[in-house]
């Protein structure tokens, strides 16, 4: 890695930054609270007297045209400001970045790629044993009787490829939400507690069989429109929701278990849903037992739209006051094996994980165990002191 395990902060912006709205959250010592940014020039540049949570900007009529007029102090440079967010080398007297999100709800899609829908049925089989996957990947592929990569969900052809597998003993509940009508959106992580690039993600020690899955992330506004985009990981333990379908929560949500980052790029007429459609999402594995892994996810091959999936998350049936973020999902499913034949790939401690797309840049985390890992604190009922210490609540953009 170059520099440190973080990168250069350059390597975290998109290659057109120059050309993109760029806001995210940081964390200012000197009033002991986050603030809201924008990434302009090299420069971070304090919005808090605009905005004082990130939820007022993407709240905006217009947050595009809110962000663009919006002017602050200037914080420091980027570089100076991601050096810092490294907390091996932090200097907690200087501000650094934090995730860009604040009182949006943390969802996500899961089961939205026809190799990770595959991979989810191989992972219930195997009862969460590593070892079991490879044979049982073999029997379910010839099964299905080759590429579904086409197959529409919810479509006649899926229906009649649901009762062939039923007949065959083969029908699973994650070919349910894969194939079927209605997709999975479940909850990743509460307000508040996902995590920004530069820092560690988490895995419960326990955990034989993990995996990063890299992912665009959506950005909603309390009235349904998709504002933003950014880049997160929703760190996986595949043996324990191999066990049980039911454990999802103690698979998915964990401390640091939720990354995202490291900015949120706004739309604009320079970037829209069309762009993050055809976006391709790269994935880097860099360990320290010279382990290395590269991979990557083509949003065109994703089995259910964008707005689809926004639209399934929200509507009459489900409000978002302060509007969502909305992981899409991966067709990452990592079959390579690193420590024994057969057993696939796992983490171990001190990974490096980049997740990078040109329009939206690097999200960077290092795997450590969520047990080790600062606790989460800063929670809402902090943040909305620490609002009103500061004189920021209750005024309107």
């Amino acid at each position: 890695m170059t520099e440190s395990w973080t990168g250069p902060a350059e390597a975290a912006l998109p290659e057109d930054a120059a050309h993109a709205l760029l806001a995210g959250r940081g964390w200012r010592p000197d009033v002991d609270g986050p603030v809201v940014v924008a990434c302009r020039d090299g420069q971070i540049h304090d919005l808090s007297g605009t905005f004082a949570t990130m939820r007022d900007l993407t709240e905006a009529p217009d947050p595009a045209a809110a962000l663009r007029a919006a002017d602050g102090p200037v914080l420091g440079t980027l570089a100076d400001l991601w050096v810092n967010t490294n907390p091996d080398t932090r200097d907690p007297e200087q501000p650094w970045l934090l995730s860009p999100i604040d009182l949006q709800v943390v969802k996500a899609a899961g089961v939205t790629f026809p190799v990770s829908m595959l991979e989810r049925v191989i992972e219930e089989r195997a009862g969460g044993e590593a070892e079991s996957a490879s044979g049982i990947r073999e029997t379910v592929l010839t099964a299905l009787g080759g590429d579904i990569q086409d197959l529409v969900p919810g479509s006649a052809e899926a229906a009649r490829l649901k009762e062939v597998l039923v007949a065959e003993g083969l029908w699973s509940q994650y070919l349910e939400v894969g194939i079927g009508e209605d997709a999975e959106i479940f909850t990743k992580a509460p307000v508040l507690a996902t995590v920004g690039s530069g820092v560690d993600v988490g895995v419960l020690a326990d955990s034989e069989w993990n995996n990063p899955e890299p992912e665009v992330v959506l950005v909603v506004s309390a009235a349904g429109a998709i504002v933003a985009a950014t880049l997160g990981n929703d760190v996986n333990l595949r043996d324990v929701e191999g066990r049980s379908a039911l454990l999802l929560g103690r698979a998915k949500d964990n401390n640091a278990s939720a990354s995202l980052g490291p900015f949120l790029r706004f739309f604009d007429d320079r970037f829209t849903l069309a762009d993050v459609r055809e976006a391709t999402v790269q994935l880097s594995v860099h360990g320290t037992d010279e382990f290395t892994m590269t991979a990557s996810s083509h949003m065109a091959q994703i089995s259910r739209d964008p707005a689809d999936l926004v639209r399934q998350a929200s509507g009459a049936h489900h409000a978002y006051p302060d509007g969502f973020v909305l992981y899409l999902g991966t067709m990452f499913a990592p079959v390579q094996d690193r420590d024994e034949a057969g057993h696939g790939f796992t983490h171990h401690l001190g990974d490096v994980v980049q997740i990078s797309s040109p329009r939206l840049g690097t999200l960077v985390n290092r795997v450590q165990h969520s047990e080790s890992l600062e606790p989460w604190s800063f929670g809402i009922g902090a943040l909305i002191s620490n609002l009103a210490q500061r004189d920021l609540l209750g005024r309107t953009p």
